[in-house]
């Protein structure tokens, strides 16, 4: 790492194909909007000698954020791979959108990476959604560092940030989380600032200048060595804790000096274990510098701490009918097994697929077998295709490089896979397999959207089929009660890059309209109807008579059909039209054109012609019966109730349970869970909710999840119904 006695050096040019996997190391960037993981992914590029100054490649574009939404919200809202190397490693840098609305892509990223930097403002602290992703990261035993970044700004505080991050992240034991290095200030400038010019080595003991632009290593002044002792100690005692060696801490106790090497050694072990989090400083490289303030220590902890592909264990693998496979680890010569962690679409290559390989390796140009499956509910059919695949790549901003292979543990871009979606198994085509998919989040926040005119109507199923195969966020649903197209997505800044890419890149123009929830009609009482439809036109007429009880059920029973016709009066073969019109005017309904549900209609007696009667015109009376007895009686109008539940820190337990009572919500109760959290469960009519998602959010401060399962319906308050009514009435 940066306190080894010679730093790896820097290997400029272009990132290449990997070939061997103990070379490459998947790192994801994570941290909140704003705290400078995009800024960070440049200066190490840079450092790594990737770049002609921060930030810049070859074409004058960034190597992050190149999309053109991203330079216009100016915040990433996808997820980046940026290869760079550094002494003969091959890093993948996976940076990944701060923004809640993009969890998504972070998803991904986890998914893709086999190591975490939590990335930290050292002047805004740690937000509750880096927490929660730091627990997901610690419930499978991801290796994990933090970096404070920031330090220009007056307001920063690393001393003070690293214990946030101990309290944050430590858990029970916050002395796995110190730094490894501690920032040294310049003098101060007018304005009192005293600026971050270097930083000091806690292990080696060491002083890495910064200042003129380049990292100068030095040794430090008499006067610098006593503010390190009590914070090198710590790390000491911390590495020793978290040592394989059981004996090594006895005799650090016993006053035996542990030889650095032994440390350094011991420190990147507990790393790659996941047991012990390093903290570190980073700041930007000024214009023309050659290094970022300790882009070189990172990419030195990356390379030395951070796990090997070998050290991960793949996915669970099966054959696409679900028999379990097992595959040997990271083999660059087993079978192939790949996973498409990312899709979009290029305006010139057509549908480029980011690619993790497991297992095998995979060339250009070969036919391979593309699997998808269980993400039906969002709008994925089930497939099971081959596929040529067409060039692979690195990506370095908005270019493609060519690669030549992509072997285990590596990643890389693909061309041409017309069939692949995110989440999609990529295998040899006569050995299929598929991997288990990722946990992805339920979207929540329903976008109701229509065809701006007829052109954009012709292209909109085609442009939101491809939108949701390059985002399994994302939900397409084609309400067949509202007959709505609703695309749900995760919030609004979600939505807002869905509807921008629906515009600029497939081409299709879309209204915005308010969401409907599927509401039904139910009788609130006994009534009784006669459907009387007699017509006399030239040849033959229409005759038919029948008279019909309509009477409640209990929520669920549907629609029950009753015959009681006595005497013929109805003829045998026309009663299952009468059946037929009430059914079908019941799916229309009665009151408010919601359909009518939950209630039992009984045939009681009925006339017919011998000539004139046929099964339409019993079917017509059948309907008109059933809207007589509607106008008679009260009808009930019933809305869909969801089951809540919200997970959310104990800070905010009143707060979630006063507003889901104002939104006419009952809270069912309430249960303690690790971490400081409760979980809420209540019952909220939907149409309450449509935009939960969103002030949820902002209620909580981003600290709380939700989920949602329809209940039933039941009925609504008369004030509401009465509401819903008139609009329908008016709207007809």
């Amino acid at each position: 790492m940066g306190d080894k006695a010679n730093a790896h050096p820097g290997a400029a040019g272009r990132a290449t194909a990997a070939d061997q996997p103990a070379s490459v190391r998947n790192v994801v960037l994570v941290g909140h909007s704003g705290s400078g993981k995009t800024t960070l992914v440049e200066a190490l590029a840079l450092t790594a000698g990737a770049v002609n100054r921060a930030g810049r490649v070859e074409d004058g574009g960034t190597v992050s954020d190149y999309d053109e939404i991203e330079h216009r919200q100016q915040r990433s809202v996808q997820l980046s791979l940026v290869p760079v190397e550094w002494g003969g490693y091959k890093i993948n840098l996976l940076d990944t959108p701060g923004y809640a609305d993009f969890v998504g892509e972070l998803r991904a990223g986890l998914r893709a990476a086999d190591a975490a930097l939590f990335i930290v403002s050292g002047s805004d602290g740690v937000d509750g959604s880096t927490r929660m992703v730091w627990e997901e990261c610690a419930a499978v035993g991801m290796p994990r560092a933090i970096v404070v970044t920031h330090l220009e700004s007056a307001r920063a505080d690393f001393e003070g940030m690293t214990r946030i991050c101990a309290e944050a992240f430590g858990g029970d034991d916050p002395d796995a989380v110190l730094p490894l290095y501690l920032p040294l200030r310049g003098p101060q400038t007018p304005d009192g600032h005293a600026p971050v010019t270097g930083l000091i080595g806690l292990l080696s003991q060491k002083l890495f200048d910064y200042a003129s632009g380049e990292r100068k290593e030095s040794e430090p002044g008499e006067d610098q060595l006593p503010l390190i002792e009590q914070a090198r100690n710590r790390l000491i005692e911390g590495i020793i804790s978290e040592s394989e060696d059981e004996t090594l801490m006895d005799r650090y106790l016993g006053g035996e000096q542990v030889d650095v090497k032994t440390l350094i050694e011991d420190l990147e072990r507990a790393v790659a274990r996941g047991v012990f989090f390093p903290v570190l400083a980073a700041a930007p490289a000024a214009e023309g510098a050659r290094a970022g303030l300790g882009t070189v220590e990172l990419l030195e902890l990356i390379t030395g701490g951070f796990p090997t592909p070998l050290e991960r264990e793949a996915p669970r693998v099966t054959t696409v009918d679900g028999k379990p496979r097992e595959l040997k680890l990271c083999d660059p010569d087993g079978p192939l097994a790949a996973e498409v962690v990312k899709t979009s679409s290029d305006p010139y290559v057509g549908r480029v697929s980011l690619v993790r390989v497991f297992s095998g390796t995979l060339r250009p140009d070969e036919t391979v077998h593309v699997s998808g499956h269980g993400l039906a509910d969002r709008g994925h059919e089930d497939h099971d295709v081959d596929e040529r695949i067409g060039a692979l790549s690195a990506p370095f901003g908005k270019q493609q490089r060519a690669l030549t292979h992509c072997i285990a543990g590596d990643l890389a871009c693909v061309a041409k896979l017309s069939r692949a979606e995110t989440g999609d198994t990529l295998s040899a085509k006569d050995d299929p397999l598929l991997m288990e998919p990722w946990e992805m989040p339920d979207p929540l926040l329903p976008l109701a959207i229509r065809a701006h005119s007829k052109a954009d109507e012709d292209k909109l199923s085609q442009g939101l089929s491809r939108l949701v195969a390059e985002d399994p966020t994302m939900r397409l649903e084609h309400n067949q009660d509202t007959h709505q197209v609703v695309l749900w997505c995760l919030g609004e800044a979600h939505a807002d890059v869905a509807l921008e890419r629906l515009r600029t890149r497939y081409g299709v123009q879309v209204d915005v309209v308010p969401h409907q929830v599927s509401l039904r009609e139910t009788f609130a009482g006994r009534s009784a109807g006669r459907g009387r439809h007699v017509k006399q036109s030239g040849g033959h007429g229409q005759f038919a008579i029948c008279e019909i009880e309509v009477e409640p059920l209990p929520g669920g029973s549907g629609i029950e059909f009753v015959d009681k016709v006595v005497g013929g009066a109805v003829p045998r073969q026309f009663i299952p039209s009468v059946e037929k019109g009430v059914r079908a005017q019941a799916a229309r309904g009665v009151a408010a054109a919601h359909p009518l549900i939950d209630v039992r209609v009984t045939l009681l007696d009925g006339k017919a012609h011998s000539v004139d009667s046929s099964d339409a015109a019993f079917q017509t009376a059948g309907a008109l019966a059933l809207r007589e007895a509607a106008a008679d009686a009260t009808i009930h109008l019933l809305e869909p109730v969801a089951e809540v539940s919200v997970l959310v820190g104990d800070d905010y337990v009143g707060a979630v349970m006063s507003d889901l009572s104002g939104r006419r919500g009952r809270v069912l109760g309430t249960e303690q869970t690790s971490g400081g959290r409760t979980l809420v469960r209540a019952e909220v009519p939907e149409i309450e909710i449509g935009r939960y998602a969103v002030d949820l959010r902002s209620l909580s401060h981003g600290t709380a999840r939700f989920s949602r399962t329809y209940a039933r319906h039941e009925p609504m308050p008369a004030q509401i119904a009465e509401r819903i009514r008139e609009e329908a009435g008016s709207a007809s």
